[in-house]
């Protein structure tokens, strides 16, 4: 493969980005065994490596912390030593599977103020993307890692709401931001928990092109209430087929 699929999933909280995140991940590790695949879990609230059955010994925000920790102490370095010995630490704190390797972000340092360790979250994606054929995020809530241009070097942005006008909004801004600050190649909706198909009239997408419709999952919810892994869910299962129709549609 010549480049690195970035596919980072986006939009208002508790749509249900975080399993939709998982599930893509399962559903690239099954269709291309030989791929390399790495999962980033950019949403401070830490739900992906529940959904993926990974334990998370250490984040980049700890990262962060610890090479900040080293220059208050006294040692002098450039900005490039630094950078580079974070690169060193970050596979460090890579957890691998047989399928996938997994990366938290963390929490930031203070509640409200995530300046700082998005634009580590940045580097850190040039850093290890060329290491990767497919790197799956699943983005913090709302518009500001966007905004922030964490985004940045997305090549596949999929745009997550559920079947109401603040999720349609949301995306709809959230887009709107991506045109000028993501160098995204191609980009679609997925209406996640769609209750039946009579709502899909009244969804106000503002033209936005979408790449599946996912009905409620009576799967998914046994595996979010049990903590289970996503790999164990059936191929047939609703959300499962929803995302390999949208990969494909996204020409994954």
């Amino acid at each position: 493969m010549s480049k690195t699929k970035i596919i980072a999933l986006s939009g208002k909280g508790g749509v249900g980005k975080t399993s939709l995140a998982a599930v893509t991940v399962k559903v690239l590790a099954e269709k291309y065994p030989d791929r390399k695949i790495l999962a980033i879990d950019a949403d401070p609230a830490v739900g992906l490596a529940t959904a993926l059955g990974v334990e998370v010994p250490l984040t980049i925000d700890d990262i962060r912390r610890q090479v900040v920790a080293s220059v208050e102490d006294g040692d002098t370095k450039s900005a490039v030593e630094l950078l580079g010995e974070a690169k060193y630490h970050i596979f460090d704190a890579m957890v691998e599977t047989d399928a996938f390797s997994f990366i938290a972000v963390g929490r930031p340092e203070s509640a409200g103020c995530y300046c700082k360790i998005n634009s580590y979250l940045k580097e850190v994606i040039a850093l290890v993307a060329d290491n990767f054929d497919y790197i799956v995020i699943d983005g913090e809530a709302g518009i500001e890692q966007i905004n922030r241009r964490v985004m940045e070097k997305v090549t596949h942005l999929i745009l997550v709401t559920d079947a109401s006008k603040k999720g349609t909004q949301v995306i709809q801004t959230i887009k709107s931001v991506a045109d000028t600050l993501v160098m995204y190649e191609k980009l679609g909706v997925i209406v996640n928990r769609l209750p039946d198909e009579s709502v899909k009239q009244y969804l106000e997408l503002g033209g936005l092109p979408v790449l599946a419709y996912i009905g409620q999952d009576s799967d998914l919810s046994t595996f979010d209430i049990t903590g289970q892994n996503v790999f164990f869910m059936p191929e047939d299962s609703v959300m499962a087929q929803g995302v390999h129709q949208a990969l494909e549609n996204l020409g994954v």
